[in-house]
C-alpha cells in the first residue's frame, strides 16, 4: 500500500545517506569549548551577586540591632561599647572586619536619637572586567531614644 499526500500524489522518499547518520560529537565539543567561559562567567557573577546581597542584609541587621540597643534608654545611647557588641553579636562571621560607629543627638523637635553606622569591606571571588573587585558595604540606622 502506498502513502498518499493530501493532493493524491505518492510521497517521494529518498534513502538517507550513511554519512548523515553519524553522531556529531565534534560539533558538540566545539560548542561546549566556545560557551564554557561564558557559562563560567555567568556562574561566578551570580555567586558574587548573591554574596553581596547576603552581606548587605547582614550589615543592615547589625546596624538595626545596634540602634535598637542604643534606643532603649539614655544610658544605652551613651554606651558605645554596648552598641558595638550588640551590632557585632548579630553577625559572628563578619565580626573581625565589621566597623561600627554610633552617634547621639536631638532632632528639631527636641527628641533624642541614636545613629549607628556599620561598614564591611567586600571583595569579589573573581576579578570581572569593568566591575570593581572590592567595595565597602555600609548601612546607617537612626532610632529615637525612649525617654
Amino acid at each position: 500500500m502506498r502513502a498518499f499526500s493530501q493532493h493524491g500524489l505518492p510521497f517521494l522518499r529518498r534513502p538517507v545517506a550513511p554519512c548523515a547518520r553519524r553522531p556529531r560529537r565534534a560539533a558538540a565539543a566545539v560548542e561546549l569549548a566556545i560557551l564554557l567561559p561564558f557559562l563560567a562567567f555567568i556562574f561566578l557573577a551570580g555567586i558574587d551577586y548573591a554574596r553581596v546581597f547576603y552581606y548587605y542584609l547582614t550589615v543592615t541587621n547589625c546596624a538595626r540591632s545596634g540602634a535598637l540597643y542604643g534606643s532603649a534608654d539614655a544610658t544605652s545611647a551613651a554606651d558605645t561599647t554596648g552598641i558595638q557588641s550588640a551590632a557585632k553579636a548579630e553577625s559572628t562571621e563578619l565580626a573581625p572586619k565589621l566597623s561600627v560607629s554610633s552617634t547621639t543627638g536631638t532632632d528639631s523637635a527636641g527628641n533624642p536619637f541614636v545613629t549607628v553606622t556599620v561598614s564591611y569591606p567586600f571583595k569579589t571571588i573573581a576579578n570581572f572586567p569593568g566591575i570593581p573587585s572590592s567595595a565597602t558595604i555600609s548601612r546607617t540606622v537612626q532610632m529615637r531614644v525612649v525617654p
